[in-house]
């Protein structure tokens, strides 16, 4: 017998992870198409999804609705109706050729937490609530976070004219959707409504696997600055320019990015440093690049951290460009602030871990997550699942059922014995 199961046998209670995954598996049959998952905001896909998640929902003794961003809701009511709910959930949107577990598991762990307690005909002293997010990976539309962002009050109504690659806006996918776009602020939720938020996720990284622990309890999201980098230099015959004549953007871009690769790894406090786009034109093997462009993505614990890298990293690349004759654009394309864990409600999360015999072991999340918005109405916690291989946005993305249980009797555990924070 695993530890897992001696601990569901002590307990009295059957392990939920296999019903986890079964559910994880039936999700993840919902795609565009069979080969590669693909379940993007808004699509017909996406609402198969939503209704399946609504029957589980409504099976685990929620009352359950679509509210006005096609997020998936479904409230348990306390001890007496219309108390303020901890609040739990995760995405149900996927990347392109996604895994299973990202989003999914946190979302299908909570319903799980819920059926269990609702089994047991136990109440609480307040609500919880689950929601599926929308639409957090942002692909259809290039805006993340849009289905908590709506929640939380604070969602964009000029990313409603936004088009995707077929050229279809935002307003009308949700009206094929079924949804209303002018009412999209009826999504929006209260403080007072809300005593936390807290989301159960695939650490999507391998620092779980690495110490052997199932589960995690998250310090903070980091914050990211996303920039846009474009280099001009001179254009010219592979032949005949002599290379101390040459202003080749494309080798003054390669060693901006390793000079951007070997900062961050001398770093010790969690930065992480990514160049994961580059462009060179104009493209010919005989053909020295006059002009690149690529992006630069930095990730840090704290936001002090991150600007100071930042402004560090553009000072090194200014002085490669400068001293190889090229000029350089660098323009900010995206920033997220860094979101810590309330100490209070991460300590809860960490009592539980311990609870179910588990060392507590705390780690930042380098992926952004929907507490990012969240935390503009409740504070956050999050619970990290071990995944194989620290695989995320791939295919192999993979959850052994024994981590789901670990991850869904920390979750149940929390909730079972959580305490509101005294104001």
């Amino acid at each position: 017998m695993s530890k897992t199961e001696a601990a569901a046998a002590g307990t009295g209670r059957s392990s939920l992870g296999g019903e986890i995954v079964e559910r994880i598996n039936q999700l993840g049959a919902i795609s565009e198409t069979p080969e590669h998952l693909a379940r993007i905001f808004l699509t017909p896909e996406h609402r198969t999804a939503a209704d399946l998640i609504l029957s589980w929902m409504r099976g685990a003794g929620m009352s359950a609705h679509l509210d006005a961003i096609g997020n998936v809701c479904g409230r348990y009511e306390g001890e007496r109706p219309g108390l303020p709910c901890l609040m739990l959930g995760s995405h149900y949107d996927t990347v392109r050729d996604a895994g299973k577990w990202d989003g999914p598991l946190g979302l299908i762990t909570a319903i799980s937490c819920v059926a269990d307690l609702y089994k047991r005909e136990r109440r609480l002293p307040f609500a919880i609530e689950v929601v599926g997010f929308a639409d957090e990976e942002g692909v259809r539309f290039a805006s993340t976070l849009l289905g908590s962002r709506a929640v939380a009050g604070t969602f964009v109504e000029s990313v409603l004219n936004s088009r995707d690659h077929a050229g279809i806006s935002m307003r009308e996918a949700m009206v094929q959707f079924g949804l209303d776009p002018d009412h999209i602020g009826a999504a929006a939720r209260a403080r007072r409504e809300l005593h936390a938020y807290v989301e159960l996720h695939i650490e999507q990284g391998p620092v779980l696997e690495q110490h052997d622990l199932p589960v995690g309890v998250v310090t903070a999201i980091a914050g990211a600055t996303r920039l846009a980098a474009h280099l001009t230099g001179m254009a010219g015959h592979a032949g005949t320019v002599p290379m101390a004549l040459r202003r080749d953007a494309l080798a003054g871009a390669s060693e901006c990015i390793v000079a951007i690769e070997g900062f961050c790894k001398t770093d010790e406090d969690g930065l992480v440093g990514t160049v994961g786009y580059i462009d060179a034109m104009p493209g010919a093997t005989n053909v020295i690049p006059g002009r690149v462009n690529f992006t630069i993505d930095i990730r840090a614990p704290t936001d002090a951290h991150r600007k100071l890298a930042v402004a560090d990293i553009v000072r090194r690349i200014e002085a490669i460009a400068k001293r190889r004759n090229l000029a350089l654009q660098v323009d900010v394309t995206h920033e997220n602030r860094t979101v810590p864990c309330a100490p209070w409600l991460k300590g809860q999360v960490a009592e539980a871990v311990a609870a179910e015999g588990y060392p507590v072991f705390e780690l930042p999340s380098g992926a952004g997550h929907d507490g990012m918005a969240m935390i503009d109405i409740a504070d956050v916690a999050m619970i990290f699942v071990r995944c194989r291989g620290g695989i995320s946005h791939h295919p192999d993305e993979h959850v052994e059922p024994a981590d789901a249980d670990a991850g869904a009797r920390v979750l149940l555990r929390l909730i079972e014995n959580f305490r509101p924070r005294e104001v």
